[in-house]
């Protein structure tokens, strides 16, 4: 067996997290059967929540719950995870139910985006090209995280496995669509960052005290057709910011 196998075969892993948190991993890194994997047991686990668990959530190839100690041993909820975790073939698994297309507009280059031929040089393209790519490229939210409503979008096109920059920028500005290893994030608030700023949008990710605060959910679809600098002006004065939403069967 290679090393490759064996690590495959390792997975699904649980692990304790603390006194009160166990984390069920699907992979050692990114891909999408392990994604999906993380996306389908969390959301079995909150159709049937074992009670005496707290909180559930997801991240790129895992899902973490937590809980309280003095209502549930950790024995009694490793037996009932590795249960669920041997009822099915995780990795093949439908995603979850409710899941939306969004169609968020974006301006690509320019001075608003000031990285995108940067970018496309990376992964050995013309800007023209790259904005093509990207424009018309479909990827799913992965994990929220970082910040309020801050997406992990993949995964792009293999070419656009580019790595991050030596430095760090000082600051992208809200909005900012950045790129680096095939995964987009668009930054809920103003930060540095070390992946290349490449696209510029409207739309806002969070908003306080709202139904849904949050406007992507991980399992969500995203695009992120292509406008130019006078539309994204008039996005600005959008309270949606130009974004549109439609519901994935």
């Amino acid at each position: 067996m290679t090393d490759d196998l064996a690590l495959m075969a390792s997975y699904p892993l649980l692990r304790t997290a603390g006194i009160d948190g166990m984390l069920v991993s699907f992979g050692d890194k990114l891909s999408e059967p392990a994604n999906r994997a993380a996306l389908a047991f969390r959301a079995a686990l909150e159709s049937d929540p074992p009670e005496g668990v707290e909180e559930i959530s997801s991240s790129l190839v895992s899902a973490y719950l937590r809980f309280d100690p003095l209502a549930l041993s950790h024995a009694a909820l490793e037996s009932k995870l590795r249960g669920l975790m041997a009822s099915r073939d995780w990795l093949q698994a439908d995603l979850p139910h409710g899941r939306r297309l969004h169609r968020i507009p974006t301006v690509y280059g320019g001075t608003l985006a000031p990285q995108l031929a940067e970018a496309a040089a990376e992964a050995g393209m013309s800007a023209a090209d790259a904005v093509t790519s990207l424009s018309t490229a479909r990827v799913r939210v992965t994990a929220l995280g970082f910040a309020p409503g801050q997406p992990y979008l993949g995964e792009l096109p293999e070419t656009w496995n580019i790595p991050r920059q030596q430095g760090l920028t000082p600051r992208v500005p809200k909005g900012a669509l950045v790129l680096a290893i095939r995964q987009f994030v668009i930054f809920s608030v103003t930060a540095p960052t070390g992946w290349r700023h490449v696209g510029q949008t409207a739309a806002p990710l969070f908003r306080m005290g709202a139904e849904r605060p949050f406007l992507l959910a991980p399992g969500d679809e995203v695009e992120f057709p292509q406008v130019s600098e006078e539309v994204f002006a008039r996005m600005q004065n959008d309270p949606e910011g130009g974004a549109s939403w439609e519901d994935l069967p």
